[in-house]
């Protein structure tokens, strides 16, 4: 039923049972909030989106209020406004004056509202919140001297991902939040996804930064650096610079990376095309077994350490192929530096990426035979905005550059890999292409393309059925496990993400929440994976070149040591 309101003196068209700041938002009227989250049930927490109704004495909060028919709303009227301020200086009085030091500034949206508000000047006591900064994480850092209680990383983390690492802490104004006994994040259940830093409306929560380091290896003239870029990272430059191509973004990229001083800059694709094919076989094997369990895939850190502190009795299922990032890695210390008659620790190996458990996985897995480092430095996407900028970098004059052999080749397949489902979907042509040497054309598969935080097709081939689910978030994986435990045995393979949709929403991004962004960065991606050509690994020539002339030759410990983790 939809049915006229009256907002600001203007009629709006508003729908029974939505909210009121449904209604305005739909109809172009902005009403602030800090603690509201779209894709979660509004708390009314922050009271800043309250608005003034006709014949109520006290302000609503429009983003827990439904409409209702008779309704005459004033968005920003004088008593509506004081009461914001009045709010936000409230906020202002215990929050520390370092803007022009913090890694929000002029991201941030105390500091926007603050501004809008016309606030200049503190009116009320200062109430100082005295706290260390908690950088004990490999990947996240916690202030919580600005934080604002607005509860978004409390709600992200429990209701969406799955894991609870935040809670409020104390009661009335000793309030905080905090993990479990309000203990280092280090030693927490924290799986270092950083979706706490992309809802995060203040510098409460932010990535741990490499730039400094990545800054002295490039300007070091003894030092030989390389980057890979992954398939999220060019999606979101071509979101940020409104490139339609996602070949164009990413040469844009490389020729970014290429005048801050890397020497060479690969695809991680070209690895996401090695995972393909080897847990492929890895699922084959399996299926020839007596009621096989499923496997479950291993290239989200993430959810590897939420694996071991929840469900360690899956070790045993979760494959042992190495994630694209630590595979590249180790060829780049290793095939690379010999072919370039470089000694592996002489190169400086950067990953650029969309996800700060990467820097944990890095810090894990990361030492090779020869004492050379896998990975020297992880920087998530928005650190490597800012290390564009330290460079003074004009992205406007970046024409596009393409990734460097030998790891510059890769299969339209290898760029699904960041997005939730292309994994199982690319891990599906190879075995379809390995029992019947056809390339895979199926509309079920296709099918399975869409937002949902679980998908689930099934591939026939040979008289043998194969059933893939891919899952973002833990609470999605949490129901296969149970479906799982209750007899579920169909399962051949298991696709987890800790983040939701993917890698390409990963805690890293540049913070914006619009849902078209994402949307738009999905559709690039699968827009151009159908218009490729190359799009099975086994037929990547890149690929067929490496395993004919380097992994074929090496000893089955050796190759282990490149495809496989060293977890010890």
């Amino acid at each position: 039923m939809i049915f006229n309101i009256t907002a600001n003196n203007q009629q709006i068209k508003a729908k029974k049972g939505e909210t009121i700041l449904s209604a305005l938002t739909r109809n172009g009227i902005h009403v602030p909030t800090l603690c509201y989250m779209p894709e979660l049930n509004p708390t009314g927490a922050c009271r800043i989106c309250a608005v003034e109704v006709e014949g109520k004495n006290n302000l609503v909060p429009a983003c827990s209020h439904p409409v209702e028919e008779w309704m005459v709303i004033l968005t920003h009227s004088p008593k509506v406004i004081n009461a914001r301020k009045t709010i936000v200086e409230l906020l202002l009085a215990s929050h520390p004056d370092d803007c022009l030091y913090c890694e929000r500034n002029q991201n941030c949206e105390l500091q926007s509202l603050a501004s809008e508000l016309n606030i200049r000047e503190r009116k009320l006591p200062r109430k100082e919140i005295s706290g260390k900064i908690d950088k004990s994480s490999p990947g996240i850092v916690k202030d919580k001297t600005k934080c604002i209680l607005c509860g978004r990383c409390v709600r992200m983390c429990e209701e969406i991902i799955g894991v609870s690492t935040f809670d409020f802490i104390d009661k009335g104004s000793e309030t905080i939040t905090g993990t479990s006994f309000n203990k280092p994040l280090n030693v927490s259940n924290c799986v270092f996804c950083g979706q706490c830093t992309l809802v995060c409306p203040t510098g409460a929560l932010y990535e741990k930064s490499e730039i400094e380091e990545v800054q002295r290896a490039i300007h070091n003239p003894e030092i030989y650096p390389v980057a890979q870029v992954s398939p999220a990272t060019a999606a979101s430059f071509a979101q940020m610079l409104g490139i339609k191509s996602y070949m164009d973004a990413l040469g844009i990229v490389n020729s970014a990376l290429l005048k801050c001083g890397f020497n060479k800059v690969f695809d991680t694709s070209f690895a996401n095309d090695i995972v393909s094919i080897e847990i492929a076989e890895e699922i084959i094997q399996k299926q020839t077994q007596e009621n096989p369990l499923p496997l479950f895939s291993s290239c989200c850190p993430a959810w590897i350490k939420y694996s071991i502190a929840m469900h360690g009795e899956l070790s045993g299922q979760i494959s042992p192929v190495n994630s694209p990032q630590q595979i590249l890695g180790k060829l780049i210390k290793s095939s690379f530096a010999e072919s370039e008659k470089l000694k592996a620790g002489k190169i400086f190996h950067v990953e650029i990426v969309s996800c700060p458990s990467k820097k944990a996985e890095a810090k894990s897995e990361n030492v090779l035979p020869n004492g050379a480092s896998t990975t020297d430095a992880v920087l998530t996407i928005r650190e490597f905005i800012k290390l564009i900028r330290i460079n003074g970098i004009d992205l406007n004059l970046c024409y596009p550059i393409p990734s460097h052999s030998p790891y510059g080749t890769r299969s339209s397949a290898g760029i699904l890999h960041d997005v939730s489902g292309g994994l199982s979907e690319a891990v599906a042509r190879v075995i379809h292409f390995k029992f019947t040497g056809k390339e895979l054309k199926d509309s079920d598969i296709q099918r399975s393309r869409n937002l949902k935080l679980r998908k689930e097709f099934r591939l026939k081939v040979k008289n043998r059925t194969y059933t893939f689910i891919a899952v973002s978030t833990f609470i999605e994986l949490e129901k296969v496990l149970t479906e799982i435990k209750e007899g579920r045995k169909d399962i051949s393979f298991i696709e987890v993400m800790a983040c939701p949709s993917g890698c390409i929403n990963g805690g890293g991004n540049p913070i914006n929440r619009v849902d078209s962004v994402l949307k738009n960065k999905i559709k690039m991606i699968y827009d151009s994976d159908d218009k490729e050509g190359l799009k099975l690994p086994l037929k990547n020539p890149s690929i067929i070149q490496l395993y004919d002339n380097y992994l074929s030759k090496l000893s089955a410990e050796a190759r282990a040591k490149v495809i496989m983790p060293d977890r010890s």
